[in-house]
């Protein structure tokens, strides 16, 4: 089974933050505020959203920041994913 999103949609997958020591010991699961982060599983062929058009600037693969309460959370074969609209994504990580 696989998540196809429409118009401008785009599937993440949030990435996790790590905190690392001086020393390089890791440390996952910290309690503070965690980046809002994601890499693109899928995203939609864009389109009339709205009577505008829209090109998606996203594609598979690309690292993304998005807003931090945007989104549908939705859990599919045991993995969770977050479904925003590209106008939420707010940057691509290079």
């Amino acid at each position: 089974m696989r998540l196809v999103p429409l118009d401008d949609k785009v599937v993440l997958k949030k990435l996790q933050a790590e905190e690392t020591t001086k020393s390089g010991i890791v440390l996952p699961g910290q309690d503070k505020e965690k980046p809002a982060q994601g890499e693109v599983v899928a995203a939609g062929p864009g389109g009339v959203v709205d009577g505008k058009e829209v090109k998606m600037q996203v594609k598979e693969g690309d690292k993304v920041v998005y807003s931090k309460y945007s989104g549908t959370e939705v859990e599919l074969e045991g993995e969770k994913y977050l479904i925003v609209k590209q106008s939420d994504i707010l940057a691509i990580i290079q």
